[in-house]
């Protein structure tokens, strides 16, 4: 039997939660407006399966396009093509400046 290769394979690190993470709060994570032009993380919160891109996009930094829903789209460059994700805010961090 081929075994399968679904969206989250071989993340075991990427998506789990370390011991010090699980007290944290996800609702002030939702609580964020971002404007268009603003520099944003993509760090993947691993209890929250909706709205998440990608594993391949953790810890990639981007801007924000414009917004679909209760969603976000984040433009990310990708060697030499830009590529456009789609992802909920609590799957966002702010960039300090």
């Amino acid at each position: 039997m081929e075994r399968s290769r679904g969206f989250r394979t071989r993340s075991r690190g990427k998506l789990t939660k370390r011991y010090r993470d699980k007290n944290l709060n996800i609702i002030s994570r939702l609580l964020v407006d971002y404007n268009n032009g603003d520099k944003v993380h993509l760090v993947l919160e691993p209890s929250v399966h909706r709205g998440m891109p990608h594993p391949k996009f953790h810890g990639v930094t981007g801007t924000i396009i414009g917004k679909r829903g209760k969603s976000y789209l984040v433009g990310i460059r990708e060697k030499k093509k830009y590529k456009t994700i789609i992802a909920r805010p609590e799957h966002l961090r702010k960039q300090e400046i």
